[in-house]
């Protein structure tokens, strides 16, 4: 079981808070095809992923965007048993979509850029960007947890 100070929690939450999932999931989740092209292999049916412009532009990339965002949303939730609360997507994520799960730490540093870019370096201490990654690597370790 992950211990969280106060601080952590009130910085998860107050950064989920004001988050623009609109923005922030889409441009992360583009971020991270264009970084790691490898990752595109699993939006085979997302249709363009040819160039940046592309997957910027794909209306397919941005919707998943915004779910993936949303679904840390049930994290920050149940910051107490993270690992249960995506116990079912970490099946179907190595069961049925066969997700390297190293693209879960992947996507979540673009994340941490992303946010880190909307919150500009007043926003995102030192100290915000610890509390924000330890979440983030406790969501990548849920999420892996069903691999063999």
């Amino acid at each position: 079981m992950v211990e969280w100070t106060d601080f952590e929690r009130e910085t998860i939450q107050s950064i989920f808070g004001k988050m623009d999932y609109d923005d922030v999931g889409p441009a992360a989740l583009s971020r991270c095809l264009v970084v790691y092209p490898w990752t595109q292999r699993y939006f085979g049916n997302f249709g363009n992923l040819y160039n940046a412009a592309a997957i910027q532009g794909n209306p397919k990339v941005a919707a998943h965007g915004k779910t993936v965002l949303h679904g840390l949303d049930r994290a920050v939730k149940n910051m107490d048993d993270i690992k249960a609360t995506y116990a079912e997507l970490s099946v179907l994520h190595s069961e049925k979509l066969h997700v390297d799960p190293d693209n879960f730490r992947l996507l979540a540093d673009c994340i941490t850029v992303c946010v880190a870019a909307k919150l500009g370096p007043a926003g995102f201490s030192a100290d915000t960007q610890e509390a924000f990654q330890k979440f983030l690597a406790v969501v990548v370790s849920a999420l892996g947890r069903q691999y063999h």
